[in-house]
């Protein structure tokens, strides 16, 4: 938790509030399905929550401002829940082909008080809305995503991703017959400091 405040120092009561209180739901949740990996579950706030916000800088340093958002492949709320609580403002639809993940991610909302959160079961093929943003973290390579929200976003694309990116992002670019221009990488070591965050990237692909 104190990792959030050293790079959101301006968080109010109720968003701390929010923050503190995903360690025990996700500690819960984890002894009845396993939502985040049981390695990860003592570095919570470092690997999920912080890395989830690393959105957060890179929205405000390119203008982003949505009002709703679409996190495909949501797992069990990552980067969903984490943005949803820093942005309440901002209506986000989670989804995910997994029902018991929907289920964790109807439980957390429900007990963290998110009006602004909707969970939804399914493929994003079954999605008919469209969506100011399409956000997503470590689900699928930007070659199968792309298609899978084409029509969907108003904006983009905007993914947490690891690793070298280029083979990816040029066959992406190649199969959905995009400029590589439209492409932006961008490291999340420049506003997080710690090691965890070396190897990781935010790809935003314009719309």
């Amino acid at each position: 938790m104190e990792q959030l405040l050293k790079y959101f120092p301006d968080l109010s009561s109720l968003q701390i509030e929010r923050f503190r209180a995903l360690e025990p739901l996700y500690r819960d949740w984890n002894q009845k399905i396993n939502v985040v990996s049981r390695k990860d579950i003592d570095s919570l706030y470092l690997r999920h929550v912080l890395h989830s916000l690393a959105l957060i800088p890179f929205m405000r340093s390119h203008s982003l401002a949505p009002s709703t958002v679409l996190d495909l492949g949501c797992g069990g709320g990552f980067p969903g829940i984490p943005l949803a609580i820093m942005l309440p403002d901002v209506k986000f639809t989670l989804c995910d082909s997994i029902a018991k993940k929907i289920r964790v991610v109807e439980a957390v909302a429900s007990s963290l008080g998110l009006e602004n959160v909707e969970a939804v079961w399914g493929r994003a093929e079954s999605l008919t809305g469209t969506y100011d943003l399409v956000v997503s973290r470590a689900v699928a390579s930007l070659g199968d995503l792309l298609p899978w929200i084409k029509g969907r976003s108003r904006d983009g694309l905007l993914c947490l991703k690891g690793g070298d990116l280029e083979e990816e992002i040029c066959c992406a670019a190649a199969k959905m017959r995009m400029d590589r221009g439209r492409f932006l990488v961008e490291p999340v070591g420049q506003w997080f400091e710690e090691e965890e965050f070396v190897d990781k990237k935010v790809v935003f692909v314009r719309r």
